[in-house]
């Protein structure tokens, strides 16, 4: 029997309250371990799709489920649960900069403690060996005790990888997580994270603008053009004439 899915969209819109559609009948399922890539534009909804997943963002209508179950109702704890196994890696990293690549890593555990304790940095002993096994697995456990201030951008962003290995994540999404990379560091954070997804079979969905990126990691592209899913292939039917087209048809539409 066919497992299901992890992630499902069904009939999913998005429209702002000034009017702009952000996501326009969005229908598509992700199954677990899935590296998937998204396409498209700036504007062309991929942030609004991702955020929707983790509910950061709420959808006007349609249904998106999570390991089968539907998640626009959730509230309080159910909420806090889903938060908890969905790992979200931004561009700009979302560290604290005075504070030490430690701190940064355990604060990937709030959502296993009451808010005070967290505050207090009253994390365990088996805490603070699990942010030493998380840079490990980045390549940055030299950097333990370093602000993260002091780091390049690539080290930054995977210190943002490994805070997102202590919530134990099924998925991670990641929304541009290289635009402000160079190649060299760009390399280092896609490796990081298709390393992650195969050995733990973690689902990761990113946002992209780079054809050549998208080939090279993805197992599946998708397109979106003005909110609309206008593109999905497994990557062994993708070719750059297509990708290419969803950038310059939407340009050209602009």
């Amino acid at each position: 029997m066919e497992e299901a899915p992890i992630i499902s969209f069904k009939h999913v819109n998005k429209i702002y309250s000034n009017g702009t559609v952000g996501l326009k009948d969005i229908n598509f399922e992700i199954p677990q371990g899935q590296f998937l890539v998204v396409v498209g534009l700036s504007g062309a909804g991929k942030s609004t799709l991702l955020r929707t997943i983790n509910r950061m963002h709420e959808i006007t209508s349609g249904e998106i489920k999570i390991d089968g179950e539907p998640i626009q109702t959730y509230k309080g704890q159910a909420l806090r649960l889903l938060r908890r196994k969905i790992g979200m890696i931004f561009q700009g990293f979302n560290l604290v900069n005075r504070s030490s690549v430690e701190r940064n890593v355990l604060s990937g555990r709030v959502s296993y403690y009451p808010t005070w304790k967290t505050l207090c940095g009253l994390f365990t002993q088996a805490d603070r060996e699990m942010a030493v096994r998380s840079l490990q697995r980045v390549n940055l456990a030299d950097k333990l005790y370093t602000r993260a201030d002091e780091l390049s951008g690539g080290q930054q962003q995977r210190v943002a990888i490994a805070r997102t290995l202590m919530q134990e994540p099924k998925i991670i999404l990641a929304d541009e997580p290289v635009a402000s990379l160079d190649p060299l560091t760009t390399k280092a954070v896609m490796d990081t994270l298709q390393r992650l997804n195969r050995e733990d079979n973690i689902t990761v969905i990113v946002n992209l603008h780079s054809v050549p990126l998208a080939r090279q990691y993805a197992d599946r592209i998708i397109g979106l053009q003005a909110g609309q899913l206008v593109y999905d292939r497994p990557i062994s039917e993708v070719t750059e004439a297509d990708l290419n087209d969803i950038y310059v048809t939407e340009a050209v539409q602009a």
